[in-house]
C-alpha cells in the first residue's frame, strides 16, 4: 500500500491544536492567529506571530510507520517535529542537518520499525534512536524562525 496524505494542502482537516483543549482544526486555514497558515499547498510558520505553538495530527501512530514530508527552512529556523517520544530539531547547519541550507527544499523521512526510529534527510541518516512504544500523533512545533512544510504523508 502507498502513502496517505496527512495534510491535504487546502486546510487543516485531520489536524488539531496540541494544547490541553485538542480542538479540531478541520476546515481552518490558520491556527494560533496565523502562527501556522495554509498558503499555496504548504504549511507556513509566520515568525512575526510570536509564541511557542503546536499542532498535531488527529491520527495517532503506534505501529511501524514511514512519514515523509518536504520542508524549506527560512531565516533563523529552529522548529521541531515530534513522533513516538522523539523530538527532532529542524535547524539548518546543526550537527544533524549539516548539509541543509536555508531557502532550499529537502525531503525528510521518519521511519519507525519496532522500537527504532530513523530521521533521514535525502539519502543521509540524520539520527537513529529509540522510539516509545506508546502511540502518538505526528506533531509540529513553531518555535523560532520561518519554515514551510508540504506533502506530509504516511505509510503504515
Amino acid at each position: 500500500m502507498g502513502f496517505t496524505l496527512l495534510f491535504n494542502g487546502k486546510n487543516f482537516d485531520g489536524w488539531k491544536d496540541a494544547t490541553g483543549k485538542k480542538e479540531s482544526l478541520d476546515g481552518k486555514t490558520e491556527a494560533f492567529d496565523g502562527r501556522f497558515k495554509v498558503v499555496e499547498g504548504k504549511i507556513v510558520y509566520d515568525p512575526a506571530v510570536k509564541g511557542d505553538r503546536y499542532i498535531e495530527t488527529a491520527k495517532e501512530f503506534g505501529k511501524d510507520v514511514h512519514i515523509k514530508f518536504d520542508f524549506k527552512a527560512g531565516p533563523k529556523c529552529n522548529n521541531d517535529i515530534f513522533l513516538r517520544g522523539t523530538k527532532f530539531d529542524i535547524v539548518p547547519g546543526n550537527k544533524e542537518l549539516k548539509n541543509v541550507k536555508e531557502g532550499e527544499w529537502y525531503t525528510m523521512e521518519i521511519i519507525v520499525k519496532g522500537d527504532k526510529i530513523e530521521h533521514k534527510v535525502g539519502s543521509d541518516t540524520a539520527r537513529s534512536s529509540k522510539a516509545d512504544a506508546k502511540a502518538t500523533p505526528f506533531k509540529l512545533r513553531a518555535e523560532f524562525g520561518a519554515i514551510e512544510i508540504k506533502n506530509i504523508r504516511a505509510k503504515e
